[in-house]
């Protein structure tokens, strides 16, 4: 798809489709009023007759208005004025860009990026409405036999902007918006695949074709002898279970000052989850191959900010590997020893991800990070506290969670914060080891990301538990791409003030 901005009057557009905006009761907005005049009312008076009341969602797509050099009209109800915020934005772009899609509008010149929308800038709305362009668009059919395509398919958009003082802004805007939308579609695809086709050592293959497109990328593999040597076995504890060789894979982009200390990125890269011997139910357990969401995610984010050559130094470190029951496997009740040398009790091989995650946070020290995040679909706890529409955020440093917490809320990406006090701690009491892997029922994402913190003292830290929020279920079953926007604006963010 191709993207651009312009600054110019609708009535002089030739173009396929010119898309406006009506609120709700029948309301044009200033751009469509504008327009509605030069049409001498031809737009007011279909609204009149009851055609459209502006609703959130609803469209009217108009053929023929006089005095106009576009093929179409596409009006989109944009819902009441005063409620319109980001989730309504990111509707109605959506509904714009499906039905120019559906109806053969090849190229668009569309006006919705000068809609109102409450403390957001021309240049927040060029960019979420090349974001959920691409994200409406997205369609991942390539394991089918027959790709399904629309016949004409919408190839062009031209988003207009008040003024021709915000040009380079939009252009800017139309930058970001397309490497992130890019990363997000590269963790989609990645967590979509299947578990037969994204093991470890595809994304390690994938890796590796990263770095050979892009100069100032090195990437490495650790295999599971070397690990073995390195003493993870909280690690190897996971991935000894099955005949997919686990492998932990480091992305190193070098944007920044030499010596400038690195952002660093985890990702929990599990890509299928059994459970392990503490078998999972059968019911669902298909979606378990999403549970490498955290790896798909760090991976995407890495793509955006390669994309858009930021001038950070970003190392990337993927923790991939299979969870299996064999008679390899490990068993409820083992003790391993992790590379910090501190000993775990497995209580449930179920708790796999913060095993691998321990050793791969303990390795990342050798980086001397600036700060560490962490990601990964970690437990099912957090969809009991905060659903699907937001990840959980646990840090040992308030500025560091601060700044996620502002970046999902620019990002339309959102997370909350939970605590990782002391006091939950006890819950990870072993009598036969330094701690357990298992927290109980009571404050799961929580006492999950007390274990992390326990491998995370020398550095500032922040764990993003996306169990609630990487995948669609239903209908829709599919990756979501979260927290990819949220990540790659916060580091956008920390270019901007640095």
């Amino acid at each position: 798809m191709e993207y651009s901005v312009k600054s110019g009057n609708p009535e002089k557009q030739r173009t396929a489709c010119i898309v406006l905006g009506v609120f709700e009761p029948r309301k044009l907005t200033a751009t469509a009023e504008q327009f509605d005049k030069i049409t001498d009312g031809f737009i007011s008076n279909i609204l009149r007759r009851g055609d459209l009341e502006g609703k959130l969602g609803q469209v009217l797509l108009l053929h023929n208005v006089p005095n106009t050099l576009s093929d179409r009209v596409l009006l989109i109800g944009c819902g009441k004025e005063r409620e319109l915020g980001d989730t309504q934005y990111q509707k109605i772009i959506s509904k714009a860009v499906q039905t120019l899609n559906d109806t053969g509008s090849m190229e668009a010149v569309c006006f919705l990026t000068e809609l109102n929308v409450k403390g957001r800038d021309s240049q927040w709305k060029v960019k979420h409405a090349v974001e959920t362009s691409e994200g409406t668009l997205y369609n991942f059919d390539q394991l089918k036999s027959k790709a399904s395509s629309a016949r004409r398919p919408l190839r062009k958009i031209i988003f207009n902007v008040p003024t021709r003082r915000e040009l380079s802004e939009g252009e800017e805007a139309i930058k970001q918006g397309i490497s992130i939308a890019q990363g997000v579609s590269t963790t989609k695809d990645l967590m979509n695949l299947p578990g037969n086709i994204c093991t470890p050592t595809y994304i390690a293959e994938r890796a590796f074709k990263l770095a050979d497109d892009n100069k100032k990328v090195t990437t490495s593999v650790i295999d599971e002898d070397e690990m073995k040597e390195m003493g993870m076995g909280a690690f190897i504890s996971v991935s000894q279970g099955s005949d997919e060789p686990g492998k932990l894979i480091t992305i190193e982009y070098k944007g920044g000052e030499e010596d400038a200390k690195p952002i660093v990125l985890v990702g929990k890269g599990i890509t299928f989850d059994t459970g392990g011997i503490s078998l999972k139910p059968g019911a669902a357990m298909d979606e378990m191959k999403f549970d490498m969401g955290g790896a798909a995610s760090v991976f995407g984010a890495t793509q955006a900010v390669i994309e858009m050559g930021l001038p950070v130094n970003l190392i990337t470190v993927i923790a991939a590997a299979e969870n299996m029951p064999s008679a390899k496997a490990s068993r409820p009740g083992d003790v391993v020893t992790s590379m910090s040398g501190q000993t775990i009790e497995i209580l449930n091989t179920d708790a796999e991800g913060r095993l691998v995650l321990c050793d791969a946070l303990t390795y990342v020290d050798k980086f001397d990070p600036d700060v560490v995040i962490d990601v990964a679909t970690l437990t099912g706890a957090v969809i009991v506290a905060l659903g699907h529409k937001a990840s959980g955020i646990m840090s040992n440093h308030n500025p560091l969670a601060h700044d996620l917490l502002n970046a999902g809320e620019q990002a339309a990406d959102r997370a909350w914060r939970l605590p990782i006090w002391d006091e939950y701690q006890e819950q990870l009491d072993s009598n036969f080891a330094d701690m357990s892997n298992l927290g109980g029922s009571a404050a799961g994402s929580i006492t999950a990301a007390c274990f992390l913190s326990r491998f995370t003292k020398k550095y500032q830290w922040a764990h993003i538990d996306i169990a609630g929020t990487a995948w669609n279920k239903g209908k829709n079953k599919g990756g979501t791409g979260k927290p990819v926007p949220l990540l790659t604006q916060y580091i956008i963010n920390r270019v901007v003030n640095s």
